[in-house]
């Protein structure tokens, strides 16, 4: 798919109900963490990490915090036993990541305030990540994103969940509304909201239907994404790479990567 569009997202709005927000970040991170998402990129994130001499990732834009526990166990099987994440998010899920910090006994914590991934505070150390939401940025935000990770000389790794392809998109508006549905009084932490507004008055499944779908749209290309990083870092103190890793069973996932040199 070469087709790239700036529609809108219900999520990015700073009108939209928190509530059905939350309700479409839930389901998100059930099915990145069920599906394993992530895993493929593990060998390069833990590679960033040795090249950097850091042990701590830290998560941008972090939503509800979907695939982060596979992505810890993946990088703790790939060289960096002592890993711990940090997520942080513009509008933060506190509910959904002290669950995650239980479960994990502490490895993933949080910033409970928000972080701004276009200027993360200094005091927020860790190689930066971001996953399933940099086509959220238009190109310039994009950039400066990138610029603030050169500037602050830490690396950088910016993961899309998808290969960006027509059979995602059909998906999208297909199988994985049914998938909700079927999977929704699952997802914990519990919350009555979410039943409401996913049976009674269906607006996470129609929100997700429209935001899934157009996160397929905005998505950069491999070398869109190498163009955002040379014009963040033209003085090229970064070593950069993009690409896409598949999953065992078929799908892929969009990456840029970079670190100094």
């Amino acid at each position: 798919m070469r087709l790239r569009l700036r529609l809108f997202e219900f999520e990015d709005l700073p009108w939209f109900p928190a509530t059905i927000r939350a309700g479409m970040m839930d389901y998100l991170r059930f099915m990145i963490s069920l599906l394993g998402t992530y895993r493929p990129i593990a060998p390069l994130l833990a590679e960033g990490l040795a090249r950097t001499a850091q042990t701590r990732v830290l998560e941008l834009g972090a939503g509800a915090g979907g695939g982060t526990e596979t992505v810890l166990a993946a990088l703790r099987t790939h060289g960096q036993p002592t890993a711990t994440i940090t997520l942080t998010d513009l509008y933060p899920q506190p509910a959904a990541w002290a669950d995650i910090a239980r479960r994990t006994h502490g490895a993933i914590g949080y910033e409970p305030a928000a972080v701004n991934a276009l200027a993360v505070p200094a005091q927020l150390a860790g190689f930066r990540t971001i996953f399933s939401a940099f086509h959220h940025f238009p190109p310039e935000a994009a950039t400066a994103m990138l610029r603030d990770a050169v500037r602050a000389g830490t690396g950088i790794g910016v993961f899309e969940g998808a290969g960006k392809h027509w059979a995602e998109l059909l998906l999208a508006v297909t199988v994985l509304p049914v998938a909700q549905l079927l999977l929704t009084p699952f997802f914990r932490p519990f919350r009555l909201s979410r039943l409401v507004f996913t049976y009674l008055i269906p607006l996470i499944p129609l929100c997700t239907i429209w935001d899934g779908s157009v996160s397929l749209l905005r998505m950069y290309s491999t070398a869109e994404l190498l163009a955002l990083a040379h014009a963040a870092d033209p003085a090229g103190t970064f070593a950069w790479q993009a690409g896409k890793k598949r999953h065992w069973w078929g799908p892929q996932v969009t990456y840029l990567i970079g670190w100094p040199k």
